[in-house]
């Protein structure tokens, strides 16, 4: 199981615990003390990057259309951000 922590400047902590499959992530759990509305959102970006190649183009873009299909709302972080976190714990 890899691990990260990221403190967003100017906003929040997200931490990351991924397990991978040649390059791909195979089990991913995002948690911190960000919000995001609505909180079903996290769980549903967690199920569509599972399978997702670890590439931060390919994960950002994962991330956004969960957040846009569900008119979701980030605070404290972005898809980008939480995109950093993924990639610092592979890395």
């Amino acid at each position: 199981m890899k691990k990260s922590t990221l403190k967003v400047p100017g906003g929040k902590l997200i931490r990351i615990a991924l397990s991978r499959e040649n390059s791909r992530i195979s089990t991913i759990k995002i948690t911190g003390d960000f919000f995001l509305h609505p909180e079903r959102t996290l769980e549903e970006i967690e199920k569509k990057l599972v399978g997702t190649i670890l590439v931060a183009s390919e994960l950002q873009k994962e991330i956004a259309s969960v957040v846009a299909k569900n008119s979701a709302v980030l605070i404290g972080a972005t898809a980008s951000d939480i995109t950093r976190a993924i990639m610092l714990a592979v890395d």
